[in-house]
């Protein structure tokens, strides 16, 4: 890691820092001491606020570096997180719980104990399975991108289908595609983090391989590298990733896509200097959002997804934008 990237991760320690001071410190319920002798107060700072925050930062570091290994892996820096069905596999496994509550008391005792973390979680892990066998392994990316665009598609309409069916769950399902930090707990904290420690070393292990892999199959292929072991690797990876956020947080859109980016404007680097900086981009940006979202419209909240959206997509926008300046000065 150059000296730059040194003072950019500096950096974005000090700034994940100071937003979770202020996550602690603001909410929906306006600005709060952080010192009190009220018990309620308290209660709210260090049970509701601190896992909340701390939460939203583990989600956008978790999709963030998710989006790093998709980009790698497919060298492609459109790859966003939510490949391979991910997504659509988790909004299916909570429309299946939320749908088997109503059927009978047996059914409800199950879903209860299973949870909506765990049925996103089973759901998205399900999606991937089904998008490698209908690829046949993960040796053609091209194949294995359009099988994820056709389990997504699949797996959205069964979505759509259950809701349908039991209108009552429409608004919980609504709640988590718009993606929400409010429902989590120290218990969500502590899997995020147990997740990301994982995902982190396993990418950061194969980093020299994306490096490779970067000039093309045939060169990574030249200097020794298994691609099939390393792909199956980083898909696991990133699915559980994907996976473990989304069972948390819902769809939150944008972060693993634009962290990566912001990283790289800040310029050349390895993918190892990557793997580390952009998940701490994607923590800062996810909490930022949070943080927004909970006081921009307070007493009421917004769903954070939206905040991601319009931000990253005008992020987008933008680098569209400069693009095709650049293009037409040429």
């Amino acid at each position: 890691m150059s000296a730059t990237h040194r003072v950019w991760l500096i950096a974005l320690l000090l700034g994940s820092a100071a937003l979770l001071a202020l996550g602690l410190a603001i909410g929906s319920t306006g600005w709060s001491p952080w010192l009190t002798n009220d018990p309620t107060m308290s209660m709210i700072l260090w049970d509701i606020r601190a896992p909340r925050s701390l939460g939203a930062w583990l989600a956008g570091a978790l999709l963030a570096l998710a989006g790093a290994v998709a980009q790698g892996l497919f060298r492609n820096p459109l790859a966003d997180p939510y490949l391979l069905g991910c997504s659509a596999g988790a909004s299916l496994g909570v429309a299946v719980l939320l749908f088997a509550m109503g059927l009978s008391p047996a059914a409800t005792a199950l879903a209860l104990r299973v949870g909506m973390t765990g049925a996103a979680f089973v759901g998205a892990v399900g999606a991937v399975l089904l998008t490698l066998v209908l690829a046949r392994g993960v040796e053609q990316t091209l194949r294995l991108l359009l099988a994820g665009v056709v389990v997504g598609v699949v797996l959205g309409s069964g979505s759509a289908l259950l809701t349908l069916m039991n209108p009552d769950i429409m608004r919980a399902m609504q709640a988590f595609m718009l993606g929400s930090t409010g429902y989590v707990g120290w218990s969500a904290v502590q899997i995020m983090a147990a997740v990301l420690v994982l995902c982190l070393g396993v990418a950061v292990a194969c980093s020299r391989t994306l490096d490779a892999l970067s000039l093309g199959e045939a060169t990574a292929r030249s200097l020794g590298v298994r691609l099939a072991l390393v792909r199956m690797l980083l898909i696991a990876t990133l699915a559980l990733a994907t996976g473990a956020a989304v069972a948390q947080c819902g769809l939150v859109a944008f972060v693993g896509l634009v962290a990566p980016h912001l990283v790289r404007s800040w310029g050349a680097l390895t993918h190892r200097s990557l793997l580390l900086l952009a998940p701490l981009a994607g923590g800062m940006l996810l909490l930022a959002a949070d943080i927004g979202a909970r006081w921009v419209i307070a007493p009421q909240e917004l769903p954070v997804g939206i905040v991601t959206a319009l931000l990253g997509g005008s992020y987008l926008l933008y680098l569209m934008h400069r693009r095709n300046a650049r293009g037409g000065l040429r």
